[in-house]
């Protein structure tokens, strides 16, 4: 079954169980005879609660680190259903640190399921560029059960199971329910690149044009797939505002050899064809007034802040000033300043802050970007807006809620520890 024609069997076998297994999925009842979902009770509703909860938890150690259990988890579905390995790519690595982080969120959030529904709710809608269907999820199912149990050995229980079980599904129903909502918009988009920059010899800026129109807002971000590594998909913010002749552009930063990163910046040319997942990210300027903005970046999270700098330059109404903090080690490391100073020149609402950890210049010996912050006046009043390392945006988040700035009017993208992008 693991043939292209095995494949495409399957396919349209997942589209004729997607309704009904959606119907098995948000509505509780009878235990089906036969299949992956088998041994469902009537008990089992869409949802966890808090004895759920408060039982997942107490025996949360069971099953963790997460490593161990996603291992045994992929183990059983592969070897029961070798055709969804063609879903995966060639290495494993970034999907079960990817599943193990989704584990990780749904155990911290149990408490929150609106929120838990939103996420994975988007979730379902970019997992259609993956070539998931609603019936994998069943397989999916039946591979934890037997991971969970592999897992634990003799301390699992039947209530341990229904408590995980509902927590998965009320998940899946989220995921599918997004996918269904998605059906008039395609799961991915094809591109051509049409530029390819290297601004350093791990940094590229590439230009892409899609065949048709392509939806986002500035300040968001898309996953790409390259050819060179079929269905391994990464996240990276579009650097620039949406244009009539359907162009995009990203900034892209190898950060490994053998990854998707490495073969947009070191193997891509122009002319190659690249696929683009759906737009994804709240990092987007709202439409309620003109408050004054502040705009924090590091490295390639240049990219959003870029998007949103040329949006505000078109629609720029009223008296709003914009204070971009731009950190960087070295100031060769400001890749893109030629850009700036032209746009800080033309704009007199914005004033760049360049923040650098060494050497001298405009910006040298000012520290951190957060202490930047501390020192540079009173922010309360400001929306802000967060992009870059990990550890930069969370400092800078720390520094801005501890100057009195609101979380609400903190805008960042997760960082990889939550479920984030990775390059």
């Amino acid at each position: 079954m693991n043939t292209p024609r095995g494949n495409d069997y399957y396919a349209l076998l997942a589209r004729h169980d997607a309704m009904r297994l959606r119907r098995q999925l948000l509505a509780p009842g009878p235990a089906p005879s036969s299949g992956a979902a088998a041994g469902r009770s009537p008990a089992d509703g869409p949802g966890t609660d808090e004895t759920d909860r408060q039982l997942i938890l107490g025996r949360l150690h069971l099953v963790t680190p997460f490593d161990e259990l996603i291992t045994h988890l992929y183990d059983v579905m592969f070897r029961r259903w070798p055709y969804l390995r063609s879903l995966f790519p060639e290495s494993m690595a970034f999907q079960q640190e990817h599943l193990a982080r989704m584990f990780q969120y749904l155990t911290d959030h149990l408490d929150r399921p609106d929120e838990v529904t939103d996420t994975f709710t988007r979730l379902g809608r970019d997992h259609r560029k993956l070539g998931v269907r609603p019936v994998h999820y069943e397989a999916f199912e039946a591979s934890l059960r037997e991971a969970l149990r592999r897992q634990a050995g003799g301390q699992w229980t039947v209530e341990l199971e229904r408590a995980w079980l509902r927590m998965l599904r009320s998940a899946v129903a989220a995921m599918v329910a997004g996918a269904d909502a998605a059906l008039t918009e395609p799961p991915y988009w094809h591109a051509v690149v049409v530029g390819h920059e290297l601004r350093r010899p791990d940094l590229a800026v590439l230009r892409v044009r899609t065949h048709e129109p392509y939806p986002y807002r500035p300040g968001q971000y898309g996953a790409l797939e390259s050819p060179l590594l079929p269905h391994a998909w990464r996240q990276y913010s579009l650097a620039c505002a949406p244009r009539p002749d359907n162009v995009l552009e990203f900034h892209v930063r190898r950060t490994g050899t053998g990854g998707v990163s490495e073969a947009l910046v070191s193997r891509t040319g122009v002319g190659d064809a690249l696929r683009l997942g759906p737009a994804a990210g709240t990092m987007t300027l709202d439409d309620e007034g003109d408050h004054d903005l502040l705009l924090v970046a590091g490295g390639t999270g240049l990219a959003p802040v870029k998007a949103l700098l040329e949006e505000l330059a078109v629609r720029r109404t009223g008296q709003r000033t914009v204070h971009l903090f731009l950190g960087a080690r070295h100031g060769a490391d400001l890749y893109d300043a030629e850009w700036l100073a032209t746009m800080e020149r033309r704009r007199p609402w914005l004033r760049v802050v360049p923040v650098l950890d060494e050497g001298s210049g405009p910006g040298a010996g000012n520290g951190t970007v957060a202490d930047a912050l501390a020192r540079h006046g009173d922010w309360t009043g400001h929306r802000a807006y967060v992009s870059g390392p990990p550890g930069m945006v969370r400092a800078t988040v720390r520094r801005l809620r501890e100057l009195g700035v609101a979380a609400g009017h903190i805008h960042h993208d997760p960082v990889p520890d939550a479920g984030g992008r990775s390059g």
